[in-house]
């Protein structure tokens, strides 16, 4: 046996199979191969080669070296840099890396090419067609048309054997960018934010820069300054800008193509597999230069990352809780580290982890302390619901009706902002109290009455409204408690029976396109009253948008989450930064039972400051984020007993160390998913505690049998 090749393969394997080297295949690290696994050809990585002198065991030998060009070096140490940081196995990360090269290529194209020989009846008809065949290979309709014939034509020159039909693979072929086009015309505040990227940029290496502004102060501008220095520092480098949702990447993308005169890569689920396949191709290649993307995006095979800017690097949306579990914020500086790369996070609300490395000098530090031009910061007023609660079965209270009326009548334009899609968060039986639920899972089913269904948000289970409770069978007996979107568009539509009103969530928004769409008629005043989710609460321009309403301010402090004031204010100083963004002043008004919430204060006098001070505070005495690390671990099983039995041996398992804290095992919040019983364990720990190598020495001491299963999750974002 010449050499044994390690093989990570894209599956929930603790480790890289070794496997024999064929005579003559010379492979290399990286190289795609097909490797057999059982019965089957699995995809696979060559992720180490050794000398297989002495080695006594028989191994199966690697089928064949895959024709895709291999992975580069970087992107390798990555995935397994990855794997290793959440204690999961490498194949896992792998499987996101290697999405793209699985996916189909596009249809192989049918082009007319000359042959070299000439026909025997020239006319000028026919030395058009071979003039237009000679520019560059076209199908025969296209080369037809290019030449101003007839397609018989082209058909007598091919029966000749003048011309012959030829299939080719289509080039994963992106335009060029260029970096000298003419950006925007920036402010004072902007232009030194960006001269201050140009320099990191032009010293090289990898450092992470903070680019800290108010809503609407124009970050945007800035950062694609600083991908511009980069592309034009380096002819093969290239540029990543993760964004938390699909609906913001057509309006980045049109922002990019603009600044740089090419389109970029666009990644994310929505994108057909051929088109995927195409901008994997094209990283791998460098012929693509620029991607935007969502948070997969950080697991493309680039051949030169030089610039990974995350936007809105607060956002949960980073947060991936299932499969492969990672925050992509903190994963892009971990991966910008290993390609010397710099790495911008963009924010007018950073997260607490990135302020702390902020200030205490980790990264660097750019503030844009204004909005861009003329606008001014909305004025932001508290609604106290108890004083002035809506009138019965309403949502809106009567000065957020009032100044929805006054805008309205000015041309202006509404955005009432809930973070709950369909038409009611519960539905329950009035004759037996009943609260309907998803099969075998403990989260209530959501009215959406656009579609007549009841729907789980958590599985995915859905159903048609029943006429008769399915538990004590009373007919008409099921109510709708509580407003989502489609019920607070329904009450502006009786309020308002003259404008035009619409919805946007990700049940109506489905995907990129439509988004753009909503975006587009909302930006050119085709709607006057917006209802919203968080997907328009972001990265949005609307000229005339001048009111936000939160219709319930105080949705995200419910609940045991110890970011929930975090979170709820950075959602809340995004969804009203919507209102005066240009020539027009806003306002908004939220809606709260608790005006004097330090949130709600915080948000009223615009004192980010403040706040983050009064949490940093109360995070450093418990030791939480970003003064300790936390982990969480979640046991699952389909028999209740034999999890009890598991649990209590993983607690005994806990390996006992200085500066750990381990609570639970307790029952999760939504202790049934999908017939699983659930149970959780919360770990604590000080910074200076490797927690990923403490918890994967924990989960070595237990073996899961029968169907436990064991999740770990680093920095959780969720504790459900």
């Amino acid at each position: 046996m010449s050499r044994i090749a390690s093989v990570l393969l894209p599956l929930p394997l603790p480790e890289a199979f070794d496997y024999a080297e064929p005579e003559g295949m010379a492979l290399n690290i990286g190289d795609q191969v097909a490797a057999p696994l059982g019965p089957n050809l699995m995809r696979g990585v060559v992720s180490a080669l050794r000398d297989g002198a002495g080695h006594n065991r028989p191994l199966k030998a690697v089928q064949a070296r895959l024709d895709d060009p291999p992975l580069p070096a970087s992107t390798l140490e990555f995935v397994q840099w990855a794997a290793k940081y959440a204690v999961d196995a490498p194949g896992m990360p792998l499987a996101i890396a290697l999405r793209g090269a699985r996916a189909p290529k596009a249809k192989p194209l049918r082009v007319v090419a000359a042959t070299g020989a000439q026909p025997t009846r020239p006319t000028a008809a026919r030395s058009k067609v071979l003039e237009a065949a000679a520019a560059g290979a076209l199908g025969g309709a296209e080369l037809a048309r290019a030449a101003g014939v007839s397609a018989g034509v082209v058909k007598g020159l091919i029966d000749e054997g003048v011309l012959v039909v030829r299939t080719i693979e289509p080039e994963a072929s992106f335009e060029t960018p260029d970096p000298g086009r003419q950006g925007a015309a920036l402010n004072p505040s902007q232009a030194a934010a960006a001269q201050a990227l140009k320099a990191i940029v032009a010293e090289g290496g990898f450092q992470v820069a903070l680019l800290d502004g108010v809503t609407g102060s124009g970050k945007t501008e800035v950062y694609l300054e600083a991908a511009a220095a980069t592309l034009a520092g380096d002819p093969e480098a290239q540029v990543l800008i993760l964004l938390p949702e699909i609906a913001l990447t057509q309006a980045i993308i049109a922002r990019v193509a603009a600044r740089f005169g090419a389109e970029p890569g666009e990644w994310h689920s929505d994108v057909a597999p051929p088109a995927r396949r195409r901008v994997w191709d094209g990283v791998l290649s460098g012929r693509c230069r620029i991607v935007v993307g969502a948070r997969s995006a950080l697991f493309l095979p680039f051949r030169k990352l030089a610039l990974i800017v995350v936007d809105e690097e607060h956002d949960a949306s980073f947060k991936q809780e299932e499969g492969f579990i990672y925050h992509a914020r903190d994963l892009a500086v971990a991966r910008g580290k290993i390609e010397a790369a710099t790495v911008v996070l963009a924010s007018a609300t950073p997260s607490l982890e990135t302020f702390r490395n902020a200030e205490t000098g980790r990264y660097h530090w750019l503030k844009l302390i204004a909005r861009h031009g003329s606008a001014k910061l909305p004025d932001i007023e508290l609604v106290d619901l108890r004083e002035t609660p809506p009138e019965a079965g309403r949502w809106l209270s009567p000065p957020l009706v009032t100044a929805m009326g006054e805008t309205l009548a000015r041309g202006e334009q509404v955005l009432l902002f809930l973070n709950r899609r369909g038409y009611a968060p519960l539905v329950l039986c009035k004759a037996c109290g009943q609260r309907m639920t998803a099969p075998d899972t403990d989260s209530w089913l959501v009215e959406h009455r656009y579609s007549g269904r009841l729907v789980c948000h958590l599985t995915g289970f859905s159903m048609p409204k029943p006429a008769a409770c399915p538990h004590c069978g009373a007919k008409d007996s099921l109510v709708s408690i509580g407003p989502g979107v489609e019920r607070v568009e329904e009450e502006a539509r009786s309020l308002f029976p003259e404008a035009r009103v619409a919805v946007f969530s990700s049940d109506t928004a489905f995907d990129a396109r439509e988004a753009k769409r909503l975006i587009e008629s909302m930006a050119a005043g085709e709607i006057d009253v917006l209802v919203a989710t968080q997907a328009a609460a972001k990265g949005h321009n609307f000229p005339k948008l001048t009111l936000v309403g939160v219709v319930d301010a105080d949705l995200g402090l419910r609940g045991g989450d110890l970011r929930a004031a975090e979170r709820t204010y950075q959602l809340l100083a995004q969804a009203t930064g919507r209102a005066g963004r240009k020539a027009h002043a806003g306002r908004a008004l939220l809606q709260t039972y608790a005006p004097d919430h330090s949130v709600m204060q915080a948000l009223k006098a615009q004192d980010r400051e403040a706040f983050v001070a009064a949490e940093m505070a109360e995070r450093e005495l418990a030791g939480l984020p970003p003064f300790g690390r936390l982990a969480a671990v979640i046991a699952s099983d389909v028999d209740a007993g034999r999890l009890d039995d598991f649990c209590r041996a993983m607690a005994e398992a806990a390996p006992n160390t200085p500066g750990v804290e381990v609570y639970g095992p307790a029952d999760a919040p939504l202790g049934l998913v999908r017939g699983r019983r659930r149970k959780r364990f919360l770990v604590r720990a000080d910074r200076a505690v490797d927690l990923s190598a403490y918890m994967a020495a924990w989960r070595a001491r237990v073996r899961p049998k029968g169907a436990t299963r064991v999740a770990i999750d680093i920095d959780p974002y969720s504790f459900l």
